[in-house]
């Protein structure tokens, strides 16, 4: 196709239909026009990018198109329609695509946590640098018990301070340094904790406590730091998309998943504010936690790859995010 005379040709009425959606106030004859343009340059639109994808024409074109689209139909109202398309399509398939980030953040994290309680347990220096005798042994025998007391408040308080730090890995995923620096920093907190409750004999119940909510609040985090990373990644290496482009797709499936996340890490508030400080035999609690870290992974997994398969990839839809270019690969 000869893009230049295309474009010579129809170029009148885009002209025509930019101006018409720009009016604030249309007679009914414009209204029927601005339809009538709109779906001509529609379909001008899905021709350009199949014969001839100019980036340029393309940008131009559904631009108009799109500013066309909102002044006949006006302001998009959220739907229960939109709820389901983003729960069952678009959250399990933007968390699938990140999931192996998601495991590597993971085995970082627990080795580093594993390392640092280790160091604290067994060198006499470091359980000195977490405090005076007196202050680790009222912190293992009351503090750390003490501090998961049931209740909306305490559940409340957790999961603000939780999505706080995986709005800070997601929020700083392109510098590459801070998901880092963040994730270290919680890695040693975690296992430094589990090292001293070891080193008086409590590393039982530093797991019985921990356990419940943890294993799915832990999750979180690792999802946020492998979604931050994973844009990172991203631009050092967009593959066969331009580096605008991939970086666009993949920052709003990013916004996706942090989404996502303000639901996952609200259960695990409910779980630490309401089972993990409970009368509740531990064992069973420690059954709850596993239940909903099963269901998160059962949730990704099974729907997430669903999603994938059928070319879900937790972007906008095309009408919503802006036509792109094709690109090989």
């Amino acid at each position: 196709m000869d893009l230049d005379a295309f474009q010579v040709a129809r170029d009148e009425s885009w002209q025509r239909l930019d101006a018409l959606a720009r009016k604030r106030r249309r007679t009914g004859a414009e209204s029927d026009e601005l339809v009538r343009l709109y779906q001509s340059a529609a379909t001008d639109l899905s021709v350009i990018r199949s014969a001839a994808p100019d980036p340029d024409a393309v940008s131009r074109l559904s631009q108009v198109v799109a500013r066309a689209r909102s002044a006949i139909v006006g302001a998009h109202e959220p739907s229960w329609r939109d709820v389901a398309v983003f729960v069952g399509e678009s959250l399990p398939a933007a968390l699938y695509r990140i999931r192996w980030w998601t495991v590597g953040v993971m085995i970082g994290f627990l080795g580093l946590a594993i390392a640092a309680g280790w160091w604290v347990a067994t060198q006499p220096e470091a359980l000195a640098a977490m405090g005076t005798p007196a202050e680790r042994q009222q912190y293992v025998d009351h503090a750390f018990a003490e501090y998961y007391d049931p209740g909306a408040g305490f559940a409340a308080m957790v999961w603000t301070n939780n999505a706080w730090i995986t709005a800070v890995c997601v929020a700083s995923g392109i510098t590459g340094v801070i998901p880092v620096w963040l994730l270290i920093q919680n890695a040693v907190s975690v296992g430094a904790v589990g090292g001293m409750m070891g080193a008086h004999g409590e590393l039982a119940l530093f797991l019985q406590l921990i356990a419940p909510h943890g294993l799915l609040e832990l999750t979180a985090v690792f999802v946020a730091g492998g979604a931050g990373l994973r844009i990172f990644w991203t631009l050092i290496d967009p593959g066969p998309r331009t580096r605008g482009r991939a970086l666009a797709e993949e920052g709003r499936a990013l916004f996706t998943v942090a989404l996502g996340l303000v639901g996952v890490l609200a259960v695990s508030g409910v779980v630490e504010g309401f089972v993990t400080g409970s009368g509740m035999a531990w064992w069973l609690k420690i059954v709850v936690g596993v239940v909903v870290l099963a269901a998160f992974w059962a949730y990704t997994l099974v729907l997430g790859g669903r999603a994938v398969r059928a070319g879900a990839t937790g972007d906008l839809d095309p009408d919503r995010a802006g036509y792109a270019v094709p690109v090989a690969g």
